[in-house]
């Protein structure tokens, strides 16, 4: 029974370091698409999706994975619904790959930190209105407290932030349709990119007939920063996928907040990007909404725990 437990405990403790890690490099993205801020948005969308599923399919030769993908793909065709969820995972993804770099390369990196400080909330939302779910006492008040946060913003800025909920409500509803797809996080983003890819292939071909095609054409370092694209989306992923298996829910929730928070700060501190009182009120509205929210959940989790052991 010692050993058992010392095997879970250690299991536990791989699980927390690999999706710490995994929400390490999703917040420090930013550094990675800055160096090529100089490439248009679009095109970088474009090789992060083309090279992405070249690196993945590699990847899944490489670790034998490759005939259970054959299978996957095959199949799709075979049902209609699945191969509709496919593709729009894909597009969702897209969107929310296309809105994050556009932001930190044209210096909102704070707004886009608070799309995945809001995010839970949406996935939460999404929730109720589709699977028609009931939320807690506690959920409901930290729905109010992060409404209160944006509404500062939305008043303050003049404007919709809608960076932050393009970014929120494209990752939330790909969340959403994913749950329909149920297969392995390798092979999934595979799938998804290879649902994309002849489009972004198509898109780099016209760029390439109007003479503004960045890759091959400015530098070394470009090409194969534009190239890594796809090794900077799957890494990440990986290591997620590895992680998130390991340790509770309520754990992958608690450590989501990584990334989001990481990105904040290289946005005031690194980049510095105006960051005002006004700014700082709202945000200490949305954690403490996310306060709420992950010690609703971490308590809800326990409980479920306990009533599984009785």
């Amino acid at each position: 029974m010692v050993e058992r437990g010392g095997m879970m405990e250690n299991e536990e403790r791989r699980g927390i370091i690999y999706t710490a890690l995994a929400y390490t490099l999703w917040g420090l993205l930013p550094l990675y698409w800055k160096f090529v801020q100089h490439v248009s948005a679009d095109e970088i969308l474009a090789n992060r999706i083309f090279w992405s599923f070249w690196f993945m399919l590699v990847l899944l030769i490489a670790t034998k994975q490759f005939n259970h993908f054959k299978t996957e793909a095959l199949s799709l065709f075979k049902r209609p619904k699945l191969l509709a969820a496919l593709v729009t995972a894909s597009v969702l993804i897209s969107i929310n790959w296309f809105v994050y770099i556009w932001a930190v390369n044209s210096e909102q990196m704070v707004e886009a930190s608070l799309g995945y400080y809001i995010n839970p909330l949406v996935s939460v939302l999404l929730g109720v209105f589709v699977l028609k779910e009931v939320l807690s006492k506690a959920q409901v008040l930290s729905f109010i407290l992060a409404l209160i946060g944006v509404l500062i913003l939305t008043i303050s800025y003049g404007s919709f932030p809608w960076i932050a909920f393009a970014l929120a409500f494209s990752f939330g509803l790909y969340g959403l349709v994913k749950k329909m797809l149920r297969v392995n996080a390798a092979i999934g983003l595979t799938l998804e990119t290879m649902t994309i890819m002849p489009i972004a292939l198509l898109y780099l071909g016209y760029l390439q007939q109007t003479e503004v095609l960045s890759i091959l054409h400015v530098s070394l370092s470009t090409d194969l920063l534009l190239i890594g694209a796809g090794a900077v989306t799957a890494i990440p992923l990986l290591l997620f996928a590895n992680g998130a298996q390991r340790i509770p829910l309520f754990m992958v929730g608690f450590l989501q907040y990584i990334a989001p928070t990481l990105t904040l700060i290289l946005g005031v501190f690194l980049y510095g990007e105006p960051f005002t009182a006004i700014d700082l009120i709202s945000f200490i509205f949305i954690w403490l909404s996310l306060t709420v929210f992950t010690v609703s959940r971490m308590r809800l989790s326990r409980q479920t725990r306990l009533r599984r052991k009785q």
